[in-house]
């Protein structure tokens, strides 16, 4: 369960999340804006690159309804986002996720996937689960350092 918004009643076992609150929260990570979207570097960098992909609209609840702005800009965002990671961290494959289970509000994870171990900043990274459903390594702690440099050379990549 998501302590984060103790005020918010519980929608089906989730924290209904406004999206102004989301992304103030998440601010410093930033990478880059869109017109209905925003792009942030994940806290958790376990699989590195992963991005959460924010849409902007306060009522965005589901993908199936999001409107055909908010579909162009989606497409164009993870296609540039995909060729980013390419040229930055060089993986092998990537997963796209919107689940909305512990943040109810329409939001993606951009998750790049490995076949091999990738070191970066002398931090070594392992795909465990390559070829397999990709799951969250909580109790992994990406170091201040090493995020900066993420959301940096993302941010620059992407132009």
């Amino acid at each position: 369960m998501v302590e984060r918004f103790p005020d918010k009643k519980e929608v089906h076992g989730s924290i209904p999340c406004p999206p102004t609150l989301m992304a103030d929260d998440f601010q410093k990570d930033l990478v880059k804006e869109y017109k209905f979207w925003s792009v942030y570097v994940h806290r958790n960098q376990d699989y590195l690159g992963r991005c959460v992909v924010w849409c902007k609209r306060d009522n965005a609840l589901d993908l199936a309804d999001s409107n055909l702005d908010e579909q162009k800009e989606l497409f164009l965002i993870l296609k540039e986002l995909r060729e980013a990671a390419k040229r930055v961290f060089n993986p092998d494959w990537f997963n796209y996720s919107f689940l909305g289970n512990e943040v109810r509000h329409l939001h993606g994870h951009f998750v790049p996937r490995y076949a091999k171990s990738k070191t970066f900043m002398g931090t070594v990274f392992k795909d465990k689960l390559y070829g397999h459903n990709w799951k969250t390594n909580h109790a992994f702690v990406t170091p201040e350092v090493i995020l900066k440099s993420v959301k940096n050379k993302l941010f620059k990549a992407l132009g």
